[in-house]
């Protein structure tokens, strides 16, 4: 049976905004190794369960869900987030 990781959505890299980072995630762990197709190059699998991600509001509600399922579970916890805090003078030191 596949383990099940539950995480928090991290901000995206392209943009300064932080929508859905309060969101938690649970996807599965692949269950076999990608590919690739002898037709196209593309890396691919016969795994479906790659395609399944489940939102939640809360790690709780996450974690419940998996309980209520079944699943094995791995809760992965959210890094600490660090500022580098620096004035436009310390670009001339």
């Amino acid at each position: 049976m596949q383990t099940a990781r539950i995480y928090q959505r991290p901000k995206n890299a392209m943009q300064s905004g932080k929508a859905r980072t309060d969101h938690w995630q649970l996807e599965f762990e692949p269950g076999e190794p990608k590919r690739p197709d002898p037709l196209t190059g593309w890396a691919g699998s016969g795994d479906t369960r790659d395609q399944i991600r489940l939102s939640f509001p809360t790690c709780e509600a996450a974690v419940a869900y998996a309980e209520a399922q079944g699943l094995a579970y791995a809760v992965i916890p959210t890094p600490t987030k660090t500022l580098k805090l620096q004035s436009y003078a310390d670009n001339f030191r």
